[in-house]
């Protein structure tokens, strides 16, 4: 009888210790799924509040036919544009977002060599060109995509005065960029150190040999971010 009894006793603090347990399981379940979801959720979602916005920047060459396409400049349906001036039209059809040309008070040389040779004193010099246009309704735009050409394995020296001018806190920015064959170099880390209030989201490097059949290359990355005026 009386081992009976232990038994029975050793049997309900077996028990007593199985339910503790499982609902020490089930707390911790239940606390760390809210964070897992939420984690999800910021990596997969850009908010879009407000309206979009496309800035880009553009100095096609000027060398040759005006209505030929070359280095820096493509004609689309009988129409010439810099490259990367046609991907943020792209990017415009898609998103239904408002564009922006970033442009300068000076004028930049038409000519390849004198383009890149200005190009490159301005980096060497690390000069702040002055701009010439100007966002007036930037509270209006929650998404802001940059566009800008590849320039001295750097962004051109032009967006960093357009990054000293604006605050872009608490929105989302989106770079793009032409290239031939740097890609972004080091300007998506140099924007996310200018803009360090602002969300980063990966940006799109097309060479300047694809901007002409970019369209799909475009839309594929929209896509994926859930950007596209189809996907709202």
């Amino acid at each position: 009888m009386r081992k009976f009894y232990l038994s029975f006793v050793i049997l309900v603090v077996l028990a007593c210790i199985f339910v503790v347990y499982a609902k020490a399981i089930a707390v911790s379940n239940l606390t760390e799924m809210p964070e897992v979801e939420k984690t999800t959720a910021s990596e997969s979602i850009i908010p879009t509040k407000g309206k979009i916005l496309i800035v880009y920047f553009t100095s096609p060459e000027t060398d040759g036919v005006d209505t030929s396409s070359g280095a820096s400049r493509l004609v689309s349906n009988g129409k010439l544009y810099g490259n990367t001036e046609y991907v943020a039209t792209l990017i415009s059809e898609e998103t239904g977002g408002d564009l922006f040309q970033i442009k300068t008070v000076h004028a930049y040389p038409g000519a390849h060599k004198e383009l890149i040779d200005a190009a490159k004193k301005e980096v060497e010099s690390k000069a702040r060109p002055q701009l010439a246009t100007h966002i007036k309704n930037l509270a209006d735009y929650d998404v802001v995509f940059v566009g800008f050409p590849n320039w001295w394995y750097d962004m051109p020296m032009v967006l960093y005065s357009f990054f000293d001018e604006y605050d872009f806190t608490g929105k989302t920015l989106i770079p793009f960029c032409t290239h031939g064959g740097s890609r972004f170099s080091q300007a998506e880390k140099t924007i996310a150190s200018l803009e360090k209030g602002a969300k980063m989201q990966k940006g799109l490097a097309i060479s300047r040999n694809n901007v002409n059949n970019s369209g799909e290359s475009v839309s594929k990355w929209l896509r994926d971010m859930g950007m596209t005026s189809k996907s709202k």
